[in-house]
């Protein structure tokens, strides 16, 4: 059974950051084309944050948090991790990582994504 769990999410002022970690079991974890980062923000779609590639030789952001967010994994503990800087009230959301098995399909959209976790709430206070 695949299971993500997210941790790290919290209450923090704006321009604080936090580190989010995603935990993968019940899948090999480098044989997933990517693995990504949602969130969904109150009355939105859920939304396009990063992803990255099995080997990690593959990253991409969206425009609003390039230069801010950082996406990297750890193979060897099956972890994904998502550090957030320079938050701001707009970053408050609900945060979920995903896991696409295919190589087909955008990498960007979450009906590309097979599982996904049960999400993190992020809270930026101004």
């Amino acid at each position: 059974q695949v299971q993500l769990v997210e941790s790290g999410g919290g209450l923090v002022q704006a321009g604080g950051s936090l580190r989010l970690s995603c935990k993968a079991s019940g899948l090999t974890f480098t044989s997933y084309a990517a693995m990504g980062w949602f969130r969904q923000r109150p009355g939105k779609d859920r939304e396009f944050i990063s992803y990255i590639n099995w080997s990690g030789s593959l990253i991409h952001y969206t425009d609003f948090v390039k230069g801010r967010f950082t996406i990297s994994r750890d193979n060897a503990e099956n972890t994904l991790y998502l550090q957030m800087n320079s938050l701001t009230s707009e970053d408050t959301a609900v945060y979920y990582c995903a896991a696409k098995q295919s190589f087909r399909g955008s990498d960007t959209i979450p009906d590309s994504y097979e599982y996904w976790g049960q999400g993190t709430q992020v809270t930026v206070s101004s």
